[in-house]
C-alpha cells in the first residue's frame, strides 16, 4: 500500500522530512477496523510529532496522521460495532501508525459513523477536533448541556483554529453560555461570527479591557487553544472566581499559583488519553462521534473544512504541515484520495 512518513526529523522545507513509500497491508485483530483511507486532515501535533519522534535504526519510516474518513475494508474477531463496507471517521490513537496511509488499523471503539451529507474530505476535517472540544467543555469544564441560563461566559482563545471552529458551534447549539472567541485578523475574526460566536476579540491586544468592553470583564471559563505562553499571564485577572482554565497546548512554563487567589482550577485536555490508557470508557469517543454525526446531518452544525488538497502524497502533505507550522489557517486542512 501507499504510505508517507519519516526516518529522520526535518525542517518541513527539506524534501525527505516526509517522504512517499510502499507498506505492506495491515491485517486487523481483535476490536480493530482496517480502514480503507479517503481523506485526511492535518492538525498541529503532526508538525510537533515530526519534529520530536523519530522511528529508530532498522524500523520502518513513521507515519503520522491523527484524523482519517475512509470505509472498514475488513474487521477484527472482537468487533461489534461496524462491518465492511460501513463509512467511518476517526482520530486514531498517538501510539499507533497514523492516517497518512492507503489502509489503516484503529480500534471501533473511537471510531464514529462518517456523517452521511459530507464528503469523506468534509468528514475527515472533524474528529479530532470535535473530540477535543467536546471533552474540554463538558467532560473537563463539567458543563451541562442544555439551555437553561446561568449567566456563565465561554472565552475560546483562537477561536479561529479547528479546535476552536467546533467549539464555537458545539457550544452555541448546546449550552446557554455566552460564546467569546478570539481573533486577531478581519477575515478569522468574521469566521467566528459565522460560526456563531456572540462576540469576538483581538487577542494580539490586552483581553482585560477588551472584556470589560462587551461586559464580561470576569469569564468563567477559558478554553486556551493556541499560544498560552503568550495570554496566561492575563488569565488571573479576567478568569471569574471559582473559574475554570482548560488549555491544549504545550507551554514551556506555567505558574499554576497564580489562579490560587481565586480558587480557578487548572485542566489539561488531550483527545489521546482514552486510546492512549485503553480506559474503559474509552467508547465514549463513538458514542460522542456519532452525536456529532448527527447534529451535522441535523444542520447544526458544519464541517470545518476551508481548504482540500488532492492527492494524498509527500509532497502535498508537506505543504500542508508549512501551512499549519505559519499560524495562519483557518478552520482544517484536508487530503483527499491517493
Amino acid at each position: 500500500m501507499k504510505a508517507v512518513g519519516y526516518h529522520k526529523s526535518r525542517p518541513v522545507t527539506e524534501a525527505d522530512s516526509l517522504t512517499d513509500f510502499t507498506a505492506g497491508k495491515p491485517r486487523p485483530d481483535g476490536h480493530d477496523l482496517c480502514v480503507a483511507v479517503k481523506a485526511v486532515s492535518v492538525n498541529p501535533i503532526d508538525t510537533k510529532m515530526r519534529m520530536r519522534a523519530e522511528p529508530k535504526a532498522g524500523e520502518p519510516p513513521k507515519v503520522l496522521g491523527y484524523d482519517a474518513a475512509g470505509i472498514v475494508e475488513s474487521v477484527g474477531s472482537q468487533v461489534t460495532l461496524f462491518k465492511p463496507g460501513d463509512e467511518v471517521f476517526y482520530a486514531g490513537s498517538i501510539v499507533r501508525p497514523g492516517t497518512n496511509a492507503e489502509f489503516h488499523l484503529v480500534d471501533e471503539r473511537i471510531v464514529g459513523a462518517k456523517p452521511k451529507s459530507l464528503t469523506f474530505a468534509q468528514a475527515a476535517a472533524l474528529p479530532l477536533t470535535s473530540i477535543t472540544a467536546w471533552e474540554l467543555l463538558f467532560d473537563r469544564f463539567a458543563v451541562a448541556p442544555g439551555k437553561t441560563p446561568d449567566g456563565r461566559a465561554l472565552l475560546v482563545i483562537g477561536g479561529a483554529g479547528g479546535v476552536g471552529s467546533i467549539m464555537i458551534q458545539i457550544a452555541r447549539r448546546l449550552t446557554a453560555l455566552t460564546v467569546i472567541a478570539t481573533a486577531s485578523r478581519p477575515e478569522t475574526q468574521a469566521w467566528c461570527r459565522k460560526l456563531g460566536a456572540h462576540h469576538v476579540i483581538d487577542h494580539s491586544q490586552p483581553l482585560a479591557e477588551q472584556l470589560k468592553a462587551i461586559g464580561q470583564a470576569n469569564v468563567a471559563l477559558i478554553a486556551s487553544l493556541t499560544g498560552t505562553d503568550q495570554h496566561y499571564p492575563a488569565v488571573p485577572d479576567i478568569i471569574a472566581p471559582q473559574g475554570k482554565f482548560g488549555m491544549i497546548d504545550d507551554p514551556k512554563v506555567l505558574d499554576v499559583s497564580l489562579l490560587r487567589r481565586k480558587a480557578a482550577s487548572l485542566h489539561w485536555e488531550s483527545m489521546f488519553t482514552r486510546s492512549l490508557f485503553g480506559t474503559s470508557d474509552m467508547i465514549a469517543q463513538h458514542y460522542l462521534l456519532s452525536e456529532v454525526a448527527a447534529m451535522v446531518d441535523g444542520g447544526l452544525i458544519v464541517t470545518t473544512m476551508t481548504k482540500e488538497m488532492t492527492p494524498i502524497n509527500a509532497a502535498n502533505l508537506r505543504a500542508a504541515h508549512q501551512q499549519i507550522e505559519s499560524g495562519t489557517t483557518i478552520g482544517k486542512l484536508v487530503l483527499h484520495e491517493w
